[in-house]
């Protein structure tokens, strides 16, 4: 059944780039994966885990910040992605949507794993937010590298001048 039978008309704007979404990945698979090993430190488990468990942790988190990455994404477009990202205001609140997901997920993982779980911990090094009671890399890296992200993923897109 075609898409006029239905009825329904798609409009240029009514679609996702499959293209914006492999740029977004391609920042967001390296800069976590990179962002973990680079603040390994400010866990007990640089100065506890053996290199192996450091390296499985660092891994394993990053599969953890791709899937929390697309989840957060996947969200927002269905929430307010009609024409992403090719129309302005649509680049803009899913960018906030997503970031605002990630950030409120990677608050409450923190939380369960270090106060409830005690899964893992911070080290003297990890500065810590006062009121959030959470570690500062951890929420600079869901405002950091989605940010970049959605910057080279709409990059190709940005100059339409939709508003």
């Amino acid at each position: 059944m075609s898409v006029t039978a239905t009825g329904v008309r798609l409009s240029s704007t009514d679609g996702i780039s499959l293209t914006a979404l492999r740029r977004y990945f391609s920042v967001i698979i390296p800069a976590n994966l990179i962002w973990e090993f680079a603040h390994m430190p400010l866990y007990t488990i640089w100065n506890e885990g053996t290199w192996g468990e450091i390296v499985f942790a660092a891994v394993h988190c990053t599969g953890g910040d791709i899937l929390i990455a697309m989840s957060a994404l996947v969200l927002a477009l269905m929430m307010s992605g009609r024409g992403w990202p090719i129309v302005a205001s649509t680049r803009r609140s899913v960018t906030v949507l997503t970031v605002v997901f990630g950030l409120g997920y990677t608050l409450f993982s923190e939380w369960l794993n270090i106060v409830i779980r005690a899964a893992w911990a911070y080290s003297d090094l990890m500065p810590i937010i006062p009121v959030l009671d959470a570690g500062l890399s951890p929420v600079l890296q869901w405002i950091v590298i989605p940010l970049i992200a959605f910057w080279w993923a709409s990059r190709p897109f940005s100059g339409h001048g939709n508003a």
